[in-house]
């Protein structure tokens, strides 16, 4: 059924507020839109720019990774990331209205969504003046409208529709919320730009767009029972799939971690993407530092460049990949897990003795700019920059000195005296909070443009590729019975990752439901995927480190309760989700 309400400030936890950004918004380059260039970049940059904080580790993208299996974040040492007990709250399923990451993500979500509409309202009617490049705008808008909508249909269970700033607000919910998104989609994808990089929504991203709309419609149907995924919609991402493929525009990256570089734009896997190339005022890292140690600094020549020791993957995500390659490690295995880039000499290796009291002598020299991390899933002991007493590196001729990475953070008893050592074994305990346990995640470069660990980088984020398409492709192929195509597929991303042919995944003989959600974890972990994932294949209710709760009520978030109360005064308007 669809619900009526006027405008009321707030009501929707900020749909309506279009101010409240500390966001520079993104400069597009205006010689693309002709004479009304400077109005038409100015009502689509608030829009595009506001995507950046949408998908802040701290709003949407926490919501993705720390409820799933993929992620873990304790209080760190009984001094960090306790946040009010969010983090612990929101990885447990101990969801409440309350919680503020769940408020967070979805103040900026609708903040968001209501940036698309104060652009199309400056567009529709230039558009319907003939301004072709109007239109092409006008139709990026409703096409990141709809993106938008799909992603708090996803994560709430709704919808909002509002066509201009003057009109009452629709909240649509499960068949209703499809077809809105389904049909303000189609009403683009043919007239929308087909090529204008992953920075802009193309045709191809409309696309990939339905894919996804039609992947997860049986669980948007029936958010808390058994999903049926028909024939229909499974046939609809075999054919936008296929659009996507068949336009030969996008190709599969040799190297895996170049997707997540610096130099990443120009990557031909790319579909979609936030483009960070000095286009905001706080283009940020937090996806490369939010996970990586406290005391870890990645960039030598930029001082402040550091990790949080933020969340670390659960040991169960980490032990699928164990499972899957047996007694062959990860790492030798699959060229998706790890990368090294610290070459540590021969001689140094061994710390057998050694302690950061008496190691003064044990390091190598490199210079500042040609330092990297190592990448993907980080364990053990790290190398990296040490900082004396008074902040600055250490330095050697013509470098810093690059030492086993003194644990400097936290108040665990080998704090200034041991090295950062990330153990498997993480938990809520005190011993499973330090801040060295737990595998981290790195999959994004450190940025050279970044000078701290939080803003200007010129890394894009990357919220749509190829391999997705393809595995897409491949789920929808197995749910309609075809096993050899989803098969095929499957391999087909597993065998794209050549540049270091030693860990180029090997074919698999056979695939079922496990081990294709098994294989989208490998292929995308730490994208935002997991939450969603683990619901369309059946497992969000399973137990995991520190989760035991199997409540299918919780598959969605509650409605934040600052958005029921705003919205009180309109019987059934707003209705709380259920089991909340």
């Amino acid at each position: 059924m669809k619900n009526r309400i006027v405008v009321i400030a707030f009501a929707l936890g900020s749909f309506l507020q279009w101010s409240c950004t500390d966001l520079e918004e993104v400069r597009l380059d205006e010689a693309e839109f002709g004479g009304q260039g400077e109005v038409i970049s100015g009502a689509i940059a608030p829009a595009y720019g506001y995507v950046s904080w949408t998908w802040r580790h701290t709003h949407y993208y926490g919501l993705q990774l720390i409820p799933s299996d993929e992620a873990i974040l304790p209080y760190r040492g009984g001094s960090d990331w306790f946040d009010g007990g969010k983090y612990l709250a929101t990885h447990q399923h101990n969801f409440t209205p309350t919680n503020d990451l769940i408020g967070d993500g979805w103040n900026e979500l609708t903040t968001n969504i209501s940036r698309t509409l104060a652009a199309i309202e400056v567009l529709r009617p230039l558009s319907e003046q003939g301004d072709s490049e109007a239109s092409s705008a006008l139709s990026e808008m409703i096409a990141l409208r709809a993106y938008l909508n799909m992603l708090m249909l996803d994560s709430w269970g709704l919808v909002l529709q509002k066509e201009n700033s003057s009109d009452l607000s629709e909240v649509l919910r499960a068949q209703n919320a499809i077809d809105y998104i389904e049909s303000e989609l189609l009403s683009v994808v043919d007239v929308i730009n087909a090529d204008r990089g992953p920075g802009r929504i193309t045709q191809s991203a409309v696309w990939g767009f339905l894919a996804r709309l039609h992947l997860n419609a049986a669980v948007y149907r029936d958010p808390y029972g058994t999903p049926n995924f028909t024939p229909e919609d499974m046939t609809a991402v075999i054919q936008y799939t296929d659009n996507i493929i068949n336009t030969g525009n996008f190709g599969l990256s040799a190297e895996y971690f170049e997707l997540f570089n610096d130099d990443n734009n120009s990557n031909a896997e790319l579909i979609f993407a936030l483009d960070q190339r000095g286009q905001l005022k706080r283009e940020h890292s937090r996806w490369a530092y939010w996970s990586i140690a406290g005391s870890m600094f990645p960039r030598p020549e930029y001082p402040s460049a550091d990790g949080t020791d933020g969340p670390a993957f659960t040991p169960d995500f980490f032990q699928s990949w164990a499972d899957a390659y047996g007694d062959v490690d990860p790492a030798e295995a699959d060229a998706r897990f790890f990368q090294k880039n610290t070459i540590v000499p021969d001689d140094l290796q061994d710390l057998t003795g050694l302690t950061p009291l008496n190691d003064e002598d044990h390091f190598y020299c490199a210079v500042p700019e040609d330092f990297e991390m190592d990448r993907g899933v980080i364990r053990g002991t790290q190398w990296g920059p040490r900082k004396g007493d008074d902040g600055t590196f250490f330095t050697c001729d013509g470098g810093v000195r690059i030492y086993p990475v003194l644990q400097r953070k936290g108040n665990a008893p080998d704090r200034d005296v041991a090295y950062v050592n990330h153990t498997l074994e993480i938990d809520f305990s005190n011993e499973g909070s330090f801040h060295n346990t737990g595998y981290r995640c790195a999959k994004y470069q450190f940025s050279r443009t970044s000078p701290n660990g939080n803003n200007f980088s010129s890394v894009d984020l990357v919220l749509m590729r190829l391999a997705e398409i393809y595995l897409m492709r491949s789920e929808a192929k197995l749910r309609n019975g075809d096993t050899g195509g989803a098969l095929a597929d499957l391999n087909l991303v597993r065998a794209s990752r050549t540049a270091r042919p030693d860990q180029t995944p090997p074919a698999l003989a056979a695939i079922d439901t496990d081990i294709l959600l098994r294989e989208r974890g490998f292929e995308l972990y730490w994208e935002g995927f997991r939450r969603g994932d683990q619901i369309r294949f059946g497992t969000y209710e399973d137990s995991w480190t520190e989760k035991t709760d199997s409540d299918p009520n919780k598959r969605l978030f509650p409605i934040p309760q600052s958005a029921v109360d705003a919205a009180s005064g309109i019987d059934g308007f707003l209705e709380q989700n259920q089991g909340y």
